[in-house]
């Protein structure tokens, strides 16, 4: 009896360890790692630079998409079949990063889009108001809620929404909107695995 109580316990050990194998982490994010939720695919890997992040992005209806993100967190560059879409920052955007609860940064820029005859100043407000857990699947991350909002030059909003964001991934995992209303949703990511899988 006492040696299949053993072995019983010596599977959950292993079966713990492969689940805990399968969540990307701080240690493997580098490696890469696969996002998904219905409709979309998107891969996520470290570019040279370690503060930029590339995300490949397959969807069920309309072409691929590469994305390319400062800290997981800041859309620098977009490209499809599509369209493109960059933006140019008037100041360096590397003090933005490490964000910790209760940071504020802001962000002054122009939005490049190909066919446009001016490219108008954009301010962009972050702060971080809260710490949160979000789970993907058997994976649960810790993950700071930063509110997000993008402004003309001139103080006219133009978007906001709340990202939950994993610092240890450097990845977006889902985005609120209308954050405190009654039409308040949340679209994230629902599975997450290694890119070698």
């Amino acid at each position: 009896m006492s040696n299949v109580l053993a072995a019983l316990l010596a599977a959950a050990v292993l079966t713990g360890a492969a689940q805990a194998s399968e969540c990307p982490g701080a240690a493997t994010a580098d490696d890469g790692f696969v996002l998904e939720r219905p409709g979309i695919r998107s891969v996520y890997k470290n570019s040279d630079d370690d503060m930029v992040m590339q995300v490949s992005n397959s969807f069920d209806s309309g072409p691929p998409q590469t994305q390319f993100f400062l800290g997981g967190l800041i859309e620098l560059f977009r490209t499809s079949k599509t369209g493109q879409f960059a933006i140019l920052p008037y100041s360096d955007m590397r003090g933005i990063f490490p964000l910790k609860a209760g940071a504020q940064r802001k962000l002054d820029f122009v939005e490049l889009l190909p066919g446009e005859e001016t490219a108008e100043p954009v301010v962009l407000e972050l702060k971080v108001t809260g710490k949160e857990k979000f789970s993907l699947g058997r994976c649960s991350y810790d993950v700071l809620a930063v509110k997000l909002v993008k402004k003309k030059s001139d103080g006219e909003e133009l978007d906001a929404w709340t990202a939950l964001y994993a610092p240890d991934l450097q990845a977006v995992l889902a985005k609120r909107y209308d954050e405190g209303t009654a039409q308040e949703t949340t679209v994230g990511y629902a599975a997450i695995k290694p890119l070698s899988e």
